[in-house]
Parts: C-alpha cells; sequence; structure tokens
C-alpha cells in the first residue's frame, strides 16, 4: 500500500491525488512544456511532479 508520506493517508484511488498545472517559461520555439505537481488530495503536500507534452502556440494568449 502506498502512503503520503506527510500525513500517511492511503492512496488508493486517482481521487486520493490531485494533478496541479504549474506554470513554464516560453522557450525559444513557440511551444512550452506542461508541468505537472501530483499532491496528496488530504493535505496538498507534493509527492511527485512531471513533464506531459507541450502547450499549442507556446501557451500564448
Amino acid at each position: 500500500m502506498v502512503h503520503c508520506p506527510d500525513c500517511e493517508t492511503s492512496l488508493e484511488t486517482a481521487d486520493d491525488i490531485e494533478f496541479v498545472e504549474v506554470d513554464s517559461a516560453v522557450g525559444v520555439i513557440k511551444a512550452s512544456k506542461r508541468f505537472y505537481a501530483a499532491n496528496c488530495a488530504a493535505c496538498g503536500v507534493t509527492i511527485g511532479s512531471g513533464v506531459a507534452g507541450a502547450k499549442s502556440n507556446g501557451g500564448a494568449a
């Protein structure tokens, strides 16, 4: 069984994890990567992170 390192809540289902998109800077080309943090839904501590791909148009409005 996997547990949150801070609050010891069991992380059993997708509802136990909250994925949050983290701001990223636009690079030289017109695309920026999407960075995500995985947080415990019970206490909010970040337990992991990753890159999911590129935003179209570099995330420009």
